[in-house]
């Protein structure tokens, strides 16, 4: 009787850790859609800033906005890999920007963006 009763309590943490697990992978999911709400706005104003006609103060100023978007988007990533480490990708790139022209990092971004916004949001 007591070995059943150790089984069920195994059977039992288990199906807790499994929807435990479900429920960070939510959470990670959730932070990602929030960072890459970040990156969209970031990635517009990139855009923005490559306009025709501008003057190089307001490209400056343009890509200079774009950047402190992107990089408020990066606590939201972190907390994802915390929760989720395949969301590390996420975070990476994002953190790359200050090394990396956003420019080249804009493809991957909006890739990884895709995934978070995507209806199973898996990498």
């Amino acid at each position: 009787m007591a070995r059943l009763g150790r089984a069920g309590l195994v059977a039992a943490l288990l199906g807790a850790s499994v929807v435990l697990s479900a429920c960070g992978a939510g959470t990670a999911t959730s932070q990602a859609r929030t960072s890459c709400r970040f990156v969209t706005h970031a990635l517009a104003l990139q855009t923005r800033s490559e306009a025709p006609g501008l003057s190089a103060t307001q490209r400056d100023v343009l890509r200079g906005q774009a950047m402190s978007e992107l990089l408020r988007g990066s606590a939201a990533a972190a907390r994802a890999t915390s929760s989720d480490g395949s969301w590390n990708a996420l975070q990476t790139t994002i953190e790359e920007a200050e090394r990396v022209p956003l420019t080249d990092l804009a493809p991957a971004l909006r890739r990884l963006c895709k995934v978070a916004d995507s209806t199973t949001p898996y990498l």
